[in-house]
């Protein structure tokens, strides 16, 4: 009972690696984000351009999957502000830009002042990602990426994430990486098999998850051995930024943090490799040996 105590202490210290395997919470029925608005992505595939298609593309149900509204700088007529009102509604993020730039996107097409970025792959939902652990007929493990922005970390990462059986992977929606055509390339099919799920606010996210039981690890300098981390349960690790790691906002719900020991010279590991090794460790925890 001592382990329980710890670990729901919320406001003490993170508890001892030893003790990290977590009980289940008492689920929640409170409501899911359901909405898996995109990012802001400049490198997606596809691209709809045009006044009338754009303003299609953002009533249909495929609006969810629009990375950004690139509008031509200095450009006002009714049909515009028409489709920039709707791009607001939908929280779509606006970029103002050159004729230049829009001919570019277009490759010479008559884009009319506007063209929409569009995912080449769909999202999920949180619900979505929960649905994938229940059929698999197992405990929630789910990636949770704070601002990640190299879209070859992304790829990697979902390679991995498919070999040791995460269910699903949460992304921000603004200043992240989101599914496109490379991150596709280089996660070799992975795409296909791991749900991604984009969400407004990480914060809040992680909030949900925890009343929906599950326990939220995170990495930090200063955090418990991850090679004594006991993985069982429903668990959520989130990997940080490249650069400056996980946001404070985000530390902040962390029930447990988890370092990589090291001896070489260079103090740091590349986002996805950090990955590799907790999901792997989380994998050796889960699964028994056959």
């Amino acid at each position: 009972m001592a382990k329980q105590s710890k670990l729901n202490n919320r406001r003490g210290k993170p508890a001892d690696a030893r003790r990290l395997q977590p009980t289940k919470r008492v689920k929640s029925t409170a409501p899911t984000d359901r909405r898996s608005a995109p990012t802001d992505d400049e490198h997606a595939d596809e691209f709809v351009f045009g006044r009338h298609a754009v303003a299609e593309a953002l009533r249909e149900e495929g609006a969810s999957t629009i990375n950004k509204l690139f509008v031509q700088s200095g450009l006002t007529s009714e049909p515009v502000e028409a489709i920039l009102a709707s791009a607001k509604k939908k929280k779509i993020l606006v970029s103002s830009v050159p004729k230049t730039k829009l001919d570019l996107l277009s490759d010479g097409g008559n884009h009319q002042g506007v063209l929409v970025a569009m995912a080449p792959y769909a999202y999920a939902t949180i619900d979505d990602l929960f649905a994938n652990a229940e059929a698999a007929g197992q405990d929630p493990f789910f990636l949770v990426l704070d601002n990640l922005e190299d879209p070859h970390n992304l790829g990697s990462i979902l390679r991995t994430a498919d070999a040791v059986g995460v269910h699903g992977i949460i992304i921000p929606k603004h200043r992240a990486v989101g599914l496109t055509g490379t991150v596709a390339k280089l996660s070799t099919g992975a795409i296909e098999h791991v749900p991604v799920a984009r969400v407004t606010n990480l914060t809040s996210t992680i909030k949900l998850l925890k009343d929906r039981g599950m326990w939220v690890f995170g990495t930090a300098m200063n955090g418990q051995d991850f090679r004594q981390w006991d993985a069982h349960g429903a668990v959520a690790l989130v990997i940080g930024n490249e650069g400056k790691g996980i946001s404070p906002g985000v530390a902040k719900q962390m029930d447990a943090t988890l370092t990589i020991p090291m001896v070489g010279h260079v103090q740091s590991l590349n986002a996805s490799v950090a990955a590799g090794i907790l999901m792997y460790q989380a994998f050796t925890s889960r699964e028994a040996v056959k």
